[in-house]
């Protein structure tokens, strides 16, 4: 097992914890955190783009004029593609870009990204971040102190709080997510993850593993 430091919020030395091997140093291939990632962003897409072919444009139920002896082209409908104001053809219409991946894939590509961050140094602990109110400028000096400054930085929290959620508010860099919500995108869209202690022991717990 590998060892991720514990740091207070002035940035000192608590202690280590303990990581498991399978969620941080998986053997996984690198593609399927692409995989995952093309997935999810799939997944944000509304598909709700539509133009109108000529069955859908208003008018144009007469002929425009005979169809012969006016010396003009033949046509049957004012809302031909042709025409301007006409229907679209082979436009956009409203589809479904949504990619489903199964279970183990998507938490397979989690462990992967998650392992490829500790690898790179882009992982850091904390005891805890206590805020018993929502202050910017507290959680902005907390993690200038653990030299974090600078970088997009994802905090990683065992359960939602909401003061330091609305602490982040305005600081467009950092993001706060529950431990339940981690994806591979999440993971891999943040130059730096700081986790809190209790974070981890629920990270290692929801792995269906116990470890102290």
């Amino acid at each position: 097992m590998s060892e991720l430091k514990i740091k207070d919020i002035n940035n000192k030395l608590q202690g280590k914890i303990e990581l498991l091997d399978e969620i941080f140093n998986s053997p996984a291939s690198e593609s399927v955190v692409h995989t995952a990632v093309v997935s999810y962003l799939a997944n944000q897409r509304q598909g709700t783009h539509a133009t109108k072919t000529r069955g859908l444009v208003s008018g144009g139920g007469k002929k425009p004029w005979k169809q012969k002896k006016t010396g003009r082209a033949r046509h049957g409908s004012i809302r031909s593609p042709i025409w301007v104001g006409g229907g679209t053809v082979f436009g956009p219409q409203p589809r479904d870009y949504s990619i489903s991946l199964p279970r183990q894939v998507r938490k397979t590509a989690l462990y992967k990204a998650l392992t490829m961050k500790l690898a790179d140094g882009e992982i850091s602990a904390v005891k805890s971040i206590p805020m018993e109110k929502p202050r910017t400028k507290e959680l902005s000096r907390i993690l200038n102190n653990l030299g974090l400054n600078g970088k997009t930085i994802l905090i990683v929290l065992p359960e939602k709080d909401e003061n330091i959620m609305l602490s982040v508010r305005n600081i467009p860099t950092v993001e706060v997510m529950r431990v339940a919500d981690l994806s591979a995108y999440c993971i891999a869209a943040f130059d730096h993850i700081l986790f809190t202690e209790d974070a981890v022991v629920k990270l290692h717990s929801s792995a269906g593993v116990n470890a102290e």
